[in-house]
């Protein structure tokens, strides 16, 4: 097969699942790894495709910079930071991923005292730590390029050490067709759905904060361990299919409403 030919394959299969793995086009092709890494670069330099480590997202599958998606939907997204922190008593110890919805909960937990708290987003360690006797720990790992937090081996590894009361964790997506049972939670890296998966292990009650743009949306890479949260909060209710499906997975949908 000629590189033309693999290359239209290829941006075939992209437009159609969104995603890409190295090792499936090296199946999928019967080509070397190399060829393969060629052929993603030569159509990247053409703006057809993002890479990614280990394979290729289509351009419209990128999470949005930080700054865009902090003024998306602030209000909703104060809102389920409200309702999430309303589960935290002083002295807990919590387990706190990136994202802006997540940083609405920090916020929400300015007046709480005493807490433990290990999260990967360096804002909110900075918001929450130096204050009320909060103790903080900072995940380490590779910077992220469009977000102020860690991710990696080495992210995974420290975490790994830690056993929290709660986890208050964020998804790229939550949908129906995104599972064969139930409802899915995807994310846009590799590396920010392994975590965030290790995550909902890390604690005694995990808490999915998603506002009601995620509901619906598939994002590359599966999220495991959805089945072993406890609640989804967001702040507008998802349709009738998709409420159905979370039942069936397990997690309790929980709507954040104003006072």
């Amino acid at each position: 097969m000629l590189a033309e030919q693999r290359q239209r394959y290829i941006l075939e299969q992209l437009g159609q699942q969104g995603a890409l793995s190295v090792s499936a086009l090296v199946a999928q092709l019967h080509v070397s790894r190399e060829t393969v890494r060629r052929d993603l670069n030569a159509l990247a330099m053409r703006g057809l495709l993002l890479m990614t480590h280990g394979g290729a997202l289509a351009p419209g599958q990128r999470e949005p910079d930080l700054d865009v998606r902090q003024t998306s939907n602030a209000e909703g997204k104060r809102l389920i930071g409200e309702r999430a922190a309303q589960f935290v008593p002083d002295e807990a110890s919590l387990i706190i991923d990136s994202g802006t919805t997540t940083y609405a909960v920090a916020r929400a937990l300015l007046e709480r005292r005493r807490l433990t708290i290990y999260t990967n987003d360096w804002r909110i360690g900075l918001l929450l730590g130096r204050r009320n006797d909060n103790r903080v720990t900072l995940l380490g790992g590779e910077l992220a390029d469009n977000e102020d937090a860690a991710f990696g081996l080495d992210t995974l590894h420290q975490l790994a050490q830690y056993h929290a009361d709660f986890a208050f964790v964020g998804a790229g997506g939550i949908s129906v067709d995104a599972a064969p049972l139930g409802a899915g939670l995807t994310d846009y890296s590799r590396a920010a759905a392994e975590l965030r998966a290790r995550m909902i292990l890390g604690a005694t009650v995990a808490v999915v904060v998603a506002d009601h743009s995620k509901f619906g949306r598939i994002t590359p890479v599966k999220i495991a361990n959805f089945d072993k949260a406890h609640y989804v909060v967001t702040d507008v209710a998802p349709d009738r299919r998709t409420r159905k499906a979370l039942e069936t997975t397990g997690p309790e949908l929980i709507l954040a409403q104003a006072a």
